[in-house]
């Protein structure tokens, strides 16, 4: 088991409402300067959850589950930050009061997070019911490890990821390796303690020859020369681990999102191919 400060972490709730989808202009440009019209971020969305491809669909950026966003800015912040992968949720207004479900990954730009639930509980779920999360994670540190930052991750979660301690190194299970050149929106970002950046799916060789077309939501990811420890940027040997939380884009500099979880450039993260790395393996039932 992985040494963590976990102890000495705050337990906090914060608490967002499912959030309605809005559309400011009809129209999304693709890639090749062509108009649509297609389901984007926000709603409640009953047939694409964690564990199901990133790939495909008739969207643009969607979100699995559910989205919540709180109507304050501040306190929206305040859930798009304290808000880890992982962390326990739970619905406490309307039909489905009473159901349970997990934080899957916040997303920036629109600042939400989205949550799992069970499909029943979906179903049940009206938009403008109140989700509270019970927010565990910030502040996580590896004690074995100084040189590894963690972010946005419940302590428990990152325990049942398969991680291996061999050589004075994490050894990490991830589905594939993502090469810096095809990260794009987000790049530059001050901080990613909250929201995610893009892996562009405009290069769509590119994308298959480095096996990303089968990415699936929940997927653990390598992010390679990646710096991720006070925001993203490009670093010669840098190595991030994130995890894939939102659809596949038809904008250029654009594509699925990754929300990272562990970053260092110091060498000691390596990555361990197995195709079966997924959130959805510990969250879903």
């Amino acid at each position: 088991m992985l040494k963590t400060n976990s102890e000495k972490l705050v337990q906090m709730s914060v608490s967002g409402k499912a959030h309605h989808p809005e559309v400011g202009y009809p129209y999304k440009i693709d890639r090749e300067g062509k108009a649509h019209v297609l389901p984007a971020t926000g709603g409640i969305v009953y047939n694409v959850q964690i564990g199901d491809s990133a790939m495909g669909w008739e969207s643009d950026h969607t979100e699995p589950g559910v989205t919540i966003k709180n109507e304050n800015p501040p306190a929206n912040m305040a859930l798009n930050i304290y808000s880890c992968i992982g962390n326990s949720a739970k619905v406490i207004s309307g039909e489905a009061k009473g159901a349970k479900g997990y934080v899957t990954g916040t997303h920036g730009g629109v600042e939400h997070v989205m949550v799992y639930l069970k499909p029943d509980d979906l179903d049940l779920l009206a938009l403008g019911d109140q989700i509270q999360i019970k927010s565990f994670g910030i502040g996580l540190k590896l004690l074995d490890y100084p040189k590894i930052s963690v972010f946005n991750i419940d302590p428990a979660l990152l325990q049942k990821l398969g991680i291996q301690e061999k050589n004075n190194k994490l050894h990490v299970p991830v589905t594939s390796v993502v090469p810096a050149h095809l990260m794009g929106s987000g790049v530059g970002a001050p901080t990613v303690a909250r929201g995610d950046y893009d892996i562009m799916t405009t290069d769509q060789e590119e994308i298959k020859r480095n096996n990303l077309d089968k990415m699936k939501m929940g997927d653990l990811v390598l992010l390679q020369d990646c710096d991720n420890r006070y925001g993203r940027a490009y670093q010669k040997g840098a190595v991030s681990i994130g995890v894939v939380i939102h659809g596949d884009s038809i904008k250029m500099g654009h594509g699925p999102g990754v929300a990272t979880i562990l970053t260092s450039i110091s060498g000691d993260i390596e990555g361990v191919m197995d195709p079966n790395a997924n959130i959805a393996a510990h969250l879903v039932d």
